[in-house]
């Protein structure tokens, strides 16, 4: 005989849960479902190559000054990312879209966390904006999802298109020697060239191109802000 829950959670149990998720993206390091990318390099890396992966010691003031403002955009953007598919996994019409979502919502948090270790490492903080990039962001996500599935991720698709070129830019600034940086970068490229194609392969709707140029003008003033805030 199965047991019954408790009782059936209610529309303020789910904003109750919705608020605390979205307090411990904002203030609390969570935990990671994959290694930290600098580290897995180094393991897989012949002994008489380990030191391949370079610290933060090896780099200048500028190198590491540029490296710590790229760093913090990507933490920026990943914030914003976990708002996104939060937000789109709650409007969804069809339950297993919204469980893909969640899903790579854990890779995107992988990515969340790499960064702020990164930034850490560099002796730098997050964008002190990043409570306002989850806030927007998230409302940006609902509204993707009421607007229905398909067009959910068309938003979905596009956005993770403009990543990709957003972190090929950040591969050709980072300085050459900081490897650590880059080892970060090359594998969040992997993983959204990835959500892309899901969302693409599920019948994702192309998105007009005004829509397109709206969220390329949002994703540069975030950038610029994040980088230097």
């Amino acid at each position: 005989m199965s047991e019954k829950p408790f009782r059936t959670p209610t529309l303020a149990d789910r904003m109750i849960g919705e608020v605390d998720r979205a307090l411990n993206n904002i203030f609390c390091e969570q935990p990671s479902s994959r290694p930290y990318p600098p580290a897995a390099a180094v393991a897989d890396l012949p002994v008489s190559d380990s030191t391949a992966i370079k610290p933060v010691a090896e780099m200048n003031p500028a190198q590491k000054q540029l490296a710590a403002g790229l760093m913090r955009v990507n933490h920026a953007g990943e914030m914003a990312a976990q708002a996104l598919y939060q937000g789109q996994s709650l409007t969804a019409r069809d339950p297993e879209l919204s469980a893909r979502l969640r899903h790579a919502s854990i890779e995107e948090s992988d990515h969340l966390n790499w960064c702020r270790r990164r930034l850490t490492e560099l002796g730098e903080r997050p964008s002190m904006l990043d409570p306002l990039w989850y806030a927007g962001s998230f409302a940006i996500g609902m509204t993707a999802g009421i607007a229905g599935d398909r067009w959910n991720l068309g938003f979905l698709a596009e956005t993770e298109h403009q990543v990709v070129r957003h972190l090929d830019s950040h591969l050709a600034r980072l300085p050459a020697d900081d490897q650590r940086s880059r080892a970060i970068v090359e594998q969040m490229k992997i993983d959204e060239q990835g959500h892309a194609e899901l969302a693409e392969s599920l019948g994702a709707a192309e998105l007009p191109p005004p829509v397109k140029q709206l969220m390329q003008l949002t994703s540069k003033v975030m950038t610029r802000l994040a980088e230097k805030v």
